[in-house]
């Protein structure tokens, strides 16, 4: 996967066919990162510096109670908040989850599984993989599979890293039952990747997703985030009548899960149920779909 591709599907991408003649596959990640994410409590040589609330606070190499604290209201209370909105309308997602939350706090991975979701992969640890020996993340890689299917009852097909090393995608390509793999945002359908062996993509985002309340210039209310969702439905359901697409939208309970962020998401949630012809579903279910309406094609 280390050579680039510009081209993708072009002006005409094909007709993904997807369940009922869909004209937009949805598909919801709920991200489970807190407690595994950078702590000296973990061993790590500072403090969490990423997406949490106090933007441009500088790396502390001691413990910060504030951002640890911003954390733990994700997997204490917003976590429950979200799931809680979709089991409400009988709606899936899938859980991109870190090995160490659901390590931390095993409820959540029960909870999942109550609610029928997908549970993928997201690395052992809330770290930056491309910093990390290659051995260590084949390690993380193992042990986060070995985790969910200990916690969940059942092992991950589908695997998100975030921030992915030069390694990754090979070490992905090693194991059995992997279906899908995520670490890209460059198409509105999934495609696959030649190697070895061919590799499924299902592309991920980081325009449709919550973290943009805690970037520069991001999200300054829920409002902002429900229009830009709304405006990215409309735009891919009208296209969907002669080129369906696929929507993904990306959810952390330290974020969405906050009262007035969730009020945001709750509306979105009705709006789109509103409409006929489109695919709520799990990622591992547009895998499943895709490898059977659109097998890669071999060249020898």
């Amino acid at each position: 996967m280390n050579e680039r591709n510009l081209i993708g599907y072009g002006p005409q991408p094909p007709d993904p066919r997807w369940p009922g003649n869909a004209r937009i596959a949805i598909q919801f990640v709920l991200n489970i990162e807190e407690g595994a994410e950078s702590s000296v409590l973990n061993g790590d040589a500072y403090s969490e510096a990423y997406l949490h609330e106090l933007l441009g606070r500088p790396v502390r190499e001691k413990r910060d109670f504030s951002v640890e604290s911003m954390y733990e209201y994700g997997s204490r209370t917003g976590v429950w908040r979200i799931l809680q909105l979709f089991n409400d309308r009988g709606l899936p997602l899938t859980a991109f989850a870190v090995g160490q939350a659901l390590e931390r706090n095993p409820e959540i991975g029960a909870a999942l599984v109550a609610g029928k979701h997908e549970i993928a992969g997201h690395g052992y640890r809330w770290l930056d993989y491309s910093n990390i020996p290659e051995n260590i993340e084949r390690r993380h890689i193992q042990l986060t599979l070995e985790i969910i299917e200990r916690i969940c009852g059942k092992r991950p097909v589908g695997w998100y890293t975030g921030r992915c090393s030069t390694h990754t995608h090979r070490l992905l390509s090693e194991i059995d039952g992997i279906l899908y793999s995520s670490d890209a945002y460059n198409d509105d359908l999934p495609y696959w990747v030649n190697g070895s062996s061919p590799s499924l993509i299902i592309p991920y985002t980081l325009v449709n997703n919550d973290a943009r309340y805690l970037l520069p210039n991001g999200f300054r209310c829920g409002d902002e985030f429900y229009q830009s969702l709304k405006d990215a439905f409309d735009l891919l359901w009208q296209e969907g009548e002669q080129y369906p697409k696929m929507m993904s939208i990306g959810l952390h309970g330290r974020i969405s899960g906050h009262p007035a962020r969730a009020m945001a998401l709750m509306r979105f949630l009705d709006y789109i149920q509103d409409y006929d012809s489109v695919w709520i579903c799990r990622r591992e279910e547009i895998a499943g779909h895709w490898i059977a309406k659109h097998p890669p094609v071999i060249r020898t």
